[in-house]
């Protein structure tokens, strides 16, 4: 079942003026309830013009985007029920924390949706075991946590508002591996768990090989690719042009088939090909034994 759909969205910046841009052009495509979607791109290729459409942040210079098959836009005094629906995490989500506690700090979002102060609480220990962060945190000022941890607290408080659709725009952005590792974790647990949409925005096409359903590659304003991570990753000179890269675990598998190896083509992570790795190194050390 389609949960949002675009519908020839193109979108101005400054329009009838000199210095008018356009920043999407008649971009078309559905997502269907529960799909984890990544979104790629070069920088300025229209990715968070676009998913900031997805929740009425901006308002499309023409073309529609629907949630549950009604324009989001039907009615422009009730857009921002929509932003309760259409939950957004921005990059460095983090800046915007700024309540004296972490748990008023999550709470703030389901406080403005007027829910009761016992549906607060529960929203707020939900969104925080979610993203892991102790009882201990959620009475410190989020200002004493690190910066992985100001991070969960930042998406603790869109999660606590439970919207059928979570957008991520860099969400693992200067972290460093374990603190990356962790925050996609919870966030692929969250999913598992509440079984909504989300889309994640990403420069890394390790996360996103390793986590989307399908792909969306955005081209100047444009949507020139949308699929499989294996049909989409396959196409890697296409990316190239686009200054994208395949994930480095497939770049190194397509240089073994290069070289003559039997390996197989497709292969997005490391998990992967160590599964497709491994029949192959005990094949070559059984011909060892043998001989």
């Amino acid at each position: 079942m389609k949960i949002l759909e675009v519908k020839g969205v193109s979108y101005q910046y400054s329009p009838k003026t000199p210095f008018c841009k356009t920043a999407l052009e008649d971009v078309s495509f559905s997502i269907e309830q529960g799909e984890w979607i990544g979104v790629i791109g070069h920088t300025g290729s229209g990715k968070s013009t676009l998913i900031q459409h997805l929740n009425g942040l901006l308002r499309p210079t023409s073309g529609t985007v629907l949630l549950h098959g009604k324009d989001i836009w039907e009615n422009p005094k009730k857009i921002r029920s929509i932003r309760f629906q259409v939950g957004m995490v921005f990059q460095y989500p983090e800046y915007q924390l700024f309540e004296e506690t972490v748990e008023k700090d999550i709470a703030f979002g389901p406080r403005n949706q007027k829910l009761s102060d016992s549906e607060i609480h529960d929203r707020v220990q939900a969104a925080a075991k979610f993203v892991g962060l102790s009882q201990e945190m959620l009475k410190k000022s989020p200002f004493e946590l690190s910066g992985g941890e100001k991070r969960r607290a930042a998406i603790a408080g869109v999660i606590a508002m439970d919207p059928e659709v979570l957008i991520l725009d860099e969400p693992t952005a200067g972290l460093d591996p374990m603190g990356r590792d962790l925050i996609l974790s919870q966030l692929m647990e969250y999913h598992r768990e509440r079984k909504n949409t989300v889309l994640v925005v990403s420069h890394s096409m390790e996360d996103i090989a390793a986590t989307a359903d399908r792909v969306l590659v955005l081209d100047q304003g444009n949507v020139v690719m949308f699929g499989e991570p294996a049909e989409v990753f396959s196409r890697g000179p296409e990316l190239a042009d686009m200054g994208l890269q395949v994930p480095q675990i497939t770049q190194i598998m397509a240089k073994l088939r290069d070289k003559g190896y039997p390996v197989p083509a497709g292969v997005l992570t490391l998990q992967q090909a160590v599964q497709a790795l491994l029949p192959l190194m005990k094949r070559q050390e059984g011909g060892k034994a043998d001989g």
